[in-house]
Parts: structure tokens; C-alpha cells; sequence
């Protein structure tokens, strides 16, 4: 079986093919730190986790850099209407991003460069471009060529003719730094200082980075010239890639990634996410409603990443009910692995059917919707056989059978990022009550039931209930019961 990506820069999958055997190196262009992080954050900084976690599974050793924007039109509006200033602000969503991460237990990248650490390499990258003849200062700026680069337009597959001043909102329409360019297509490399702005020295006169030049540096300082994977938004392919690309290559003269992986927009009840309308969902604010973190992994990865995901109640509740299934096949070996006679094993079993099965899914172009029918598929049995093991005393399956698919689950629930633990209250009620001590007491309601004593008889079922044990009266006189 060989993994297979689809590549935006060849529009078509491609099989997997890194440039250094059993390494990977990849890039994620990260959040700008002005506002909390929102869904589409969500989706993506879950999305690329996985991806390194499956190739880690497969494998692979993964070097995963992630970056911080903290230069930005936007952080500096802000930091104008609270009064306070780009570091502060920057610092702040930056600490922000960390929390809303952990509780959705995405796993750090290796590194999380950021723009103002990065301004050497930024400007060695703007001169090593000028003295190309692909940058030319104009007034304390200094622009890009678009027409010095031939191949300029190959990830979006757009042209000249297509290009629009102000794309993704990061270029200001009409204003008085047009005039400077040779080309309305050009894009700025470095910005001359403005009243009041953070600027940095530069043999250009004092200025910051403009926005695409950061990514191109900090990929050339942390991982080289020619990175295996380049991953992002959707809403990144132009200009932001297209611009990436075009700085990077323009100086190395080699590909600056072997493939481009994007992920797709994340809709609210079918609109674009906007303050404007309404409907712009913070990852915190979903998760303070509360909301359990593995449900929305669980919405996240039922989608195939590069396509569009609307968020609804609807589907936040059929997540949240897919991962109680799953959470409850997890939890399987805590609370029956001991009355099954499982021993704790360095090495324990794991089904090579399923595990090929989940491979076979997942290497489709990080198929992760069906990895996860492969978890469900094993979770069902799991709960199957624990209704059984409740209710009849022993499962149908062989205990060195489930003890297998138990295993695998943990495995593969891993990969996918899915852990569960019991409730501490429910760890009280399963630690404080043996099997045996429970049947003592259901001995007891029975000889007070007997005795006509009912008040008692009740006094026990309920107490019985009250620490997790539900009691089933079946004909007979006979009382089966199972665990809440």
C-alpha cells in the first residue's frame, strides 16, 4: 500500500514520495495574532496534527514547523483602539491559541516561528531578490516583480488578467503606496515606516516585512530550501502561496514545496463564518457551551479535509453522539479488562486486518472519515459484547479476541488524536463497588423482599443506582444488573 496525496500545485493526486527517505519537513502557515481563534482555525490546526501523526504511524520521522504572524495591519488596528501595542496584543492571542489548542489536544508542532524573530532572514531573502532583478525599492518600500517570474499563477492556476488588488482582504484597495509600483500586480516585500508604526532598521530606511516575504523566510531558516509538504487554509492559495512560491523560487531557483495541501472552508448553518452575520463561532466559545473537544474532532475529521464542512447543531449533535460510542468501546478494557483476565502487556495484540483496513483508507489522500468507520466498526463489537458480559455473565467473543480489538482501538484512536477517560465520579462508584460486593447487596434486597421488608428492598436499589449500578428484575426472581 503507498500513501497518495492530492497535490494543488499538479491539481491531482500523486503517491507520497519524500525528498529524504523516512524524513518528512512541514510547513504550516499558522494564525495571525489579532482576534481568538475561530472554527476554520479549528479545522485546520486539527487537520494538519493528524496528518503528522499518521505519518508518524506510518513511519516517518516528521520535523512539523508551524508559524505566528505578529506583524500586521490588523494586530496594529487593534492594538490602536484598546491603546496598547503590537507585542501586547501579538502576546496575548498568542497565549490564547496555545489554550484553545490543548483543550482541543492538538499536539504542539517542533516549532512556532514568528515574523519579528525572523527579520534577519527576511531581509536577506528581500536584498538576495533585489539584486536578482526581482525586487525594486520605491520611497522606503520595496516590491515584488510579478512579471520578472514567468511561472507566477501555477498553485492558484490564475493568470495576470485574473489578478485583483486587495485579495483575501490584505491589500489595500487604492491608496497613495499604488503610485509607487511599476505594476499594479506587484506586491510589497518590505513597507517604509508609517507615524507611530513599529518599524525595523533596513538598508531600504526603516520599515516592517510585508506579509508573504515571513513565511518564505522562516520556511528557508527552519527547514531549507525545498520542504517536502506545505500545508494551510484554502483561502491561502492566492495570493498568499502563490507569492510564497514566487519570492522563494525566484532566489533558490528550486521548488520551494514538493506538495501543497489545503484544507477547505468551514461554513455555518451553509454561510461564510462572519461577525457581520452573526454566526462567527470562537473554538472557546463552543467549547464553554460546553462541548466535549473529542465531539468536535470527531465533526472534524468525519469530513475529507480539502472539501468544504458546515457546522450545525445538527451535526455538533450527531458528533457528539458518534463519539460516545467510540468513547464507550475505549473504555472498554478499563472496565472489563480485569474480569476478562487481561494482563497488563509491554507488547499486547493488535488485529492486522484492521490495522491494514485503516491504512488502506487513510493512505487515499488522508482519508480519515474512513479510518474512522474502521474505530467505529471495532467500538460497536466492544459495546456489543460488554451488554452481553453485563447481562449473561461472559461475552460471546473470546476474551483473547476482544482483549485484540480493545488494543487496536487504543492504537488507532491515537493516530486519529481520540482519548477517553472514565469520570472521576464514575471511577469512585467502579473502584468503591467489587463484583462481588454488588452481588452481596442484591442478596440482601432479595432476602428483604422475601421478608416483605420493601421499604429496605428499595432503600438498596436505590443506593445501588446512586453509585452507577442499574438492577434489572427479570423472571424468575432472578436480578441482573450492569454498571451506568
Amino acid at each position: 500500500m503507498s500513501l497518495t496525496l492530492y497535490n494543488t500545485l499538479s491539481r491531482r493526486k500523486e503517491p507520497f514520495e519524500p525528498l529524504e527517505n523516512g524524513k518528512v519537513r512541514m510547513y504550516c502557515c499558522g494564525i495571525t495574532t489579532y482576534d481568538y481563534c475561530h472554527l476554520g482555525h479549528g479545522r485546520t490546526c486539527l487537520v494538519w496534527d493528524v496528518v503528522r501523526r499518521y505519518l508518524e504511524w506510518r513511519g516517518y520521522s516528521v520535523k512539523y514547523v508551524q508559524n505566528f504572524t505578529d506583524i500586521d495591519d490588523k494586530i496594529l488596528n487593534r492594538a490602536r483602539k484598546e491603546g496598547s501595542s503590537m507585542e501586547e496584543v501579538a502576546e496575548r492571542f498568542i497565549a490564547a491559541y496555545f489554550e484553545d489548542m490543548e483543550r482541543l489536544a492538538i499536539s504542539p508542532a517542533d516549532t512556532y516561528p514568528r515574523a519579528t524573530h525572523t527579520l534577519d532572514g527576511i531581509k536577506r531573502l528581500v536584498y538576495e531578490l533585489e539584486q536578482k532583478g526581482y525586487a525594486y525599492p520605491a520611497r522606503g518600500d520595496v516590491y515584488f516583480s510579478v512579471r520578472q517570474f514567468p511561472s507566477y499563477g501555477k498553485l492558484s492556476g490564475r493568470n495576470l488578467e485574473d489578478l485583483q488588488a486587495g485579495a483575501s482582504g490584505r491589500v489595500e484597495v487604492e491608496n497613495p503606496e499604488a503610485a509607487k509600483k511599476k505594476d499594479p500586480f506587484d506586491f510589497a516585500l518590505w513597507k517604509a515606516s508609517k507615524p507611530e508604526e513599529p518599524s525595523w532598521e533596513s538598508s531600504w530606511g526603516p520599515g516592517r516585512p510585508g506579509w508573504h516575504i515571513e513565511c518564505s523566510a522562516m520556511v528557508r531558516e527552519h527547514l531549507g530550501e525545498t520542504i517536502d509538504i506545505h500545508v494551510g487554509g484554502n483561502d491561502l492559495i492566492f495570493p498568499h502561496h502563490e507569492n510564497e512560491i514566487a519570492q522563494s523560487e525566484a532566489v533558490t531557483g528550486k521548488p520551494l514545496a514538493k506538495y501543497w495541501l489545503h484544507t477547505g472552508m468551514v461554513k455555518v448553518g451553509g454561510e461564510k463564518m462572519a461577525k457581520s452575520k452573526g454566526n462567527f463561532i470562537t473554538i472557546r466559545d463552543l467549547l464553554d457551551r460546553p462541548v466535549d473537544p473529542m465531539a468536535v474532532r470527531l465533526f472534524i475529521l468525519n469530513a475529507q479535509y480539502s472539501k468544504p464542512l458546515d457546522f450545525t447543531d445538527e451535526s455538533l449533535e450527531a458528533a457528539s453522539n458518534g463519539w460516545q460510542t467510540l468513547k464507550e468501546g475505549l473504555l472498554f478494557g478499563q472496565k472489563y479488562g480485569n474480569k476478562l483476565g487481561w494482563d497488563d502487556r509491554e507488547n499486547p495484540p493488535l488485529s492486522t486486518n484492521h490495522l491494514q483496513q485503516f491504512q488502506k483508507a487513510v493512505d487515499n489522500d488522508f482519508n480519515f472519515a474512513g479510518g474512522l468507520a474502521i474505530l467505529f466498526e471495532i467500538a460497536k463489537e466492544l459495546n456489543t459484547q460488554a451488554n452481553i458480559l453485563v447481562h449473561e455473565g461472559k461475552t460471546k467473543t473470546s476474551s483473547r479476541k476482544l482483549e485484540e480489538l480493545w488494543h487496536t482501538l487504543i492504537n488507532l484512536a491515537d493516530v486519529l488524536g481520540f482519548n477517553a477517560q472514565i469520570e472521576e465520579n464514575v471511577k469512585e462508584k467502579l473502584d468503591g463497588l467489587t463484583d462481588e460486593e454488588i452481588e452481596t447487596e442484591i442478596q440482601k434486597r432479595a432476602d428483604a423482599r422475601k421478608a416483605k421488608n420493601y421499604a429496605e428492598s428499595d432503600r438498596i436499589r436505590d443506593e445501588l443506582q446512586n453509585r452507577g449500578i442499574i438492577l434489572i428484575d427479570k423472571p424468575g426472581g432472578v436480578t441482573a444488573w450492569r454498571r451506568k
